[in-house]
């Protein structure tokens, strides 16, 4: 079973970034996503090799956005894969049944697309504006998370977790989102700005 509450990182260089996964982890954190969209492949690798070590310490799950060839010879836990990033079936095949393989939606659509392709988990958004990417999907707002779950259930498809994702900012947006179905959420500048609110957010995931 999967964890409800999923940290996205943040920071220019290689020491912002490990220092917001550290400080993350400290506060609670127990599933890191490295997301690193300017860095060189050497020093994403290096990153990546350093913050799978830590996470290994604090018994946190590590996985990476994109790069599935890295996450298989770093053995991390597994990849978050965009709508234009390699296909779920390829990344399966190279990474194995065990590894954790999450995938991008953005509509109804696409998360029939992600359901078929049998990804773990699908992070659904973005929610509102986000600094964190450039080029940004149409906002979803509470109206189009609800919609999309209705949709979901009235078709009977088969159960995958949705993350809420993207611009999710205050403890009542997560509030919000949760009582209307999505099974977690993956958060990056409300947790990098104050990462001691991840006690908080965690009680409010059902």
């Amino acid at each position: 079973m999967l964890e409800k509450l999923q940290y996205i990182s943040q920071g220019l260089t290689l020491t912002d970034q490990k220092n917001n996964i550290l400080k993350a982890l400290d506060a609670g954190a127990t599933w890191i996503q490295i997301r690193w969209k300017q860095a060189e492949e050497p020093e994403f690798s290096l990153l990546a090799s350093q913050i799978l070590h830590i996470c290994q310490q604090f018994g946190a799950k590590c996985i990476i956005n994109d790069h599935v060839k890295l996450a298989k010879e770093l053995d991390l836990d597994g990849v978050h894969l965009g709508l234009t990033d390699c296909g779920i079936a390829e990344a399966r095949q190279l990474l194995g049944p065990s590894k954790v393989i999450g995938g991008t939606a953005n509509s109804l659509e696409d998360v029939q697309r992600r359901i078929v392709e049998k990804c773990d988990y699908i992070g659904l958004g973005p929610f509102k504006h986000t600094y964190t990417k450039q080029k940004l999907s149409p906002l979803l707002g509470i109206a189009g998370y609800e919609n999309i779950i209705q949709e979901i259930r009235r078709q009977e498809l088969p159960p995958v977790p949705i993350f809420a994702i993207g611009g999710i900012s205050s403890l009542e947006d997560i509030q919000h989102l949760t009582q209307i179905g999505v099974y977690g959420v993956a958060v990056s500048g409300l947790i990098t700005q104050t990462p001691n609110i991840i006690s908080s957010i965690k009680n409010l995931l059902p």
